[in-house]
């Protein structure tokens, strides 16, 4: 597949290019249509430019979509209705092949601030266990004695890295510091994980050419069949596609169904386009006016396709939500090759680490169907909706504490030693899973006559969702989640800006709890955490997101302003996103848009790192502040973090989407021919 992709390209672009001069001297049309209307035939060519400051360009995309309908229009036999519905979509992403921050010249060799490191633990013990404390360097990294460990070593060369969090943090509060390789994985195949993070530059390039046929962005068919001599309908449809069951913007809250490719955009790319649509079977059941009810439906999803997680951006892309891609990969590499780890255990040590002693070792994407149902209807002029999911969670989960190698087993020179894989509690080696999980939700919306206004709610609650807890031995726990949003639109005049077209005014009010969080002052064997901080869950119990979208129009809606904010409560994280669109005909789209994002103070939110867990007993005991000194036979078991913080790993996911972007401005450039 990757070898028929590397010889196509340059046709496609080829191609796209042809179409689109054939298009633009092509009569003026937004639809087209076969002679007697059946085939309906619409789609797009665009050019998206996206600059980021920092980087320079982050997207040149050449996209093309065509969407496609056909009704059979069938007179007799068992349906009322036949037809064929479908997308395809293809696009080049020149990014890789102009800019050098990303594709094969990506990276370079990293330098860790280690100066005159301390022992590690100077601790006697047992004399067949070296004494670690007296043959560290006095610069550089201090050698575990496993075998891989070094940054600069034959299987993980320095180069072609970053430093994980480089773009949002500068480590000078002392937090853990990892590299990523950032190149693809035909050419670096460093921290890829095998069917979840591995695409090579050909697949960054198009990113619709997979094993998963994302080109075939949706086939369906759908069949309705009359029943009760009309009155009622049963209707199936049958295929890849995308069902929408929510109303919001930017977050999601009820619309679950499909995972989302945040590598498109992060969370600001439209909801339609970064939908992964997926192969399931869609049955609905339209009672229409019945009883109390003005409308009556009800459905069921059986979703067949094997199962997609959430594209959260591999190490490298230049969008990765949370930067989870580039934390995911640095720590597969850590387990592969090992790796040099800085600022650990404390600031101004690095410690190389042998493979298989920390990191991912896996992700588990499972094969597994996905079933719902969903009633909805209209009463007293209120549209409601009851939801159940039955789905796997589409955002991934770090399971800590598997069976790793200690790393302080072997000889100071270096040379392997016999190191079986052993179960220790609190470690830092991790399998990635996406665990079941159960979401009921409703929805009501309305409109308020008085106040001109239309109003919207969703409400959901998860059971059993995965978070990072490092009180417990495998670092994760699971809690059941309530999400809410309230939202209104209002067509609101404003007069000094418009006298003859009134504004669109959006608004939408998020809110999550984490219905079992916890948080904890003493850790496993009853040492205060304070002095540090407290362990536990390590996401915000209770978070507000807050939404504000005006829009207006001018000359007969040819021309679009455009204000959209979005403002993280905890993490004090703000994004403006203003943009200005212009269609000078019903054929062409001009666009330009800017995404500012501000924090108060420190963008990077810290986190307990688990760096003051005791896992490896005796020989990390210490020497954080304010831990006990273990004693010199060993006997003191492992314990859990006594709370020391930092951003990496887990202070990511408290900065949220907006504060992990912070220093991640954009200008946005589109240029669309619709046809």
């Amino acid at each position: 597949m990757t070898g028929c992709v590397r010889q196509a390209w340059p046709r496609a672009i080829a191609l796209l290019v042809a179409l689109l001069v054939t298009l633009a001297a092509g009569p003026a049309q937004a639809v087209w249509y076969s002679d007697d209307g059946s085939l309906e035939l619409r789609g797009f060519l665009d050019s998206s430019s996206y600059f980021r400051r920092s980087m320079g360009m982050t997207k040149q995309r050449f996209q093309g979509q065509l969407e496609f309908f056909k009704d059979f229009r069938p007179t007799t036999g068992l349906f009322s209705e036949l037809s064929l519905g479908g997308t395809l979509r293809v696009s080049y992403d020149a990014v890789y092949d102009i800019n050098g921050e990303y594709g094969n010249n990506a990276g370079s060799g990293l330098t860790y601030s280690a100066p005159g490191n301390p022992g590690f633990s100077g601790v006697p013990v047992a004399t067949t266990t070296p004494d670690y404390a007296g043959i560290f360097p006095t610069t550089g990294a201090v050698p575990l004695p496993g075998t891989g460990g070094t940054i600069s070593g034959v299987n993980n060369p320095n180069r072609g890295l970053r430093f994980a969090a480089e773009e949002l943090y500068d480590y000078t509060d002392g937090g853990t510091v990892l590299a990523t390789p950032v190149r693809p994985c035909d050419d670096d195949n460093r921290g890829c994980i095998n069917d979840y993070m591995d695409r090579d530059l050909n697949e960054l390039r198009f990113r619709e050419f997979n094993d998963h046929w994302d080109w075939l962005r949706e086939l369906y068919l759908n069949m309705t069949i009359p029943t009760f001599g009309g009155r009622n309908e049963l209707n199936f449809r049958v295929g890849r596609q995308q069902v929408v069951w929510g109303r919001t913007d930017l977050f999601r809250v009820l619309d679950v169904v499909n995972p989302i490719d945040f590598g498109r955009q992060n969370i600001y790319a439209e909801f339609e386009d970064s939908r992964i649509p997926q192969g399931m079977v869609n049955a609905e059941y339209r009672f229409g006016p019945v009883a109390f009810f003005e409308d009556l439906n009800f459905q069921v999803l059986y979703k067949f396709e094997e199962f997609r997680p959430h594209d959260l951006g591999q190490g490298g892309e230049p969008y990765a939500i949370l930067g989870a891609g580039n934390l995911f990969r640095a720590l597969k590499n850590c387990w592969d090759n090992g790796c040099t780890v800085g600022n650990f255990p404390i600031t101004g040590v690095a410690v190389d680490f042998p493979s298989g002693s920390i990191g991912i070792r896996d992700a588990d994407v499972p094969d597994d169907e996905d079933i719902g149902a969903r009633i909805e209807g209209v009463w007293k002029g209120i549209g409601f909706s009851f939801n159940a999911l039955y789905y796997r969670s589409q955002f991934p989960s770090l399971r800590g504490g598997i069976a790793v190698n200690d790393p302080f087993l072997g000889l100071p020179t270096g040379l392997p030693a016999a190191n079986d894989p052993r179960f220790y509690p609190y470690n830092f080696g991790f399998e990635i899973e996406f665990p079941r999980l159960m979401m009921y939700g409703a929805s009501a919306d309305w409109y308020w006559d008085w106040a001109t206004t239309s109003f919207r709610i969703e409400t959901t609650f998860t059971q059993d969702e995965e978070f990072a807890d490092t009180s417990q031995e495998r670092l994760y726990n699971d809690s059941d989640v309530w999400r809410f949003v309230f939202g209104f639109d209002r067509p609101t005049f404003i007069p000094f800006l418009n006298k003859n077209r009134a504004f669109l005014i959006s608004g939408q009010v998020f809110y999550q709890e984490i219905l079992d969080h916890n948080k904890d002052s003493f850790n496993s064997i009853g040492l205060d955490t304070t002095q540090f901080g407290r362990i536990g869950f390590q996401d915000w119990d209770q978070n507000v997101f807050l939404t504000l979208l005006i829009q207006g129009n001018y000359m007969n809606d040819r021309l679009t302003p455009q204000i959209l904010g979005a403002y993280d409560t905890q993490a004090q994280a703000l994004v403006l996103g203003p943009s200005l669109e212009f269609k000078p005909s019903n054929n062409w789209l001009f666009k330009i848009m800017a995404n500012w994002k501000w924090t108060d103070g420190n963008p990077a939110e810290d986190a307990d790192d688990n760096r003051t867990a005791n896992i490896f007993p005796p020989n990390t005991c210490g020497p954080a502040g304010g831990s006990p000194i273990c004693p010199d036979d060993g006997s003191f078991g492992p314990w859990s973090s006594l709370g020391g913080r930092g951003f990496e790993p887990l202070g990511r996911f408290k900065s949220g989407p907006i504060g992990t972007a912070a220093k991640e401005d954009e200008l946005q450039f589109i240029v669309r021919y619709q046809f």
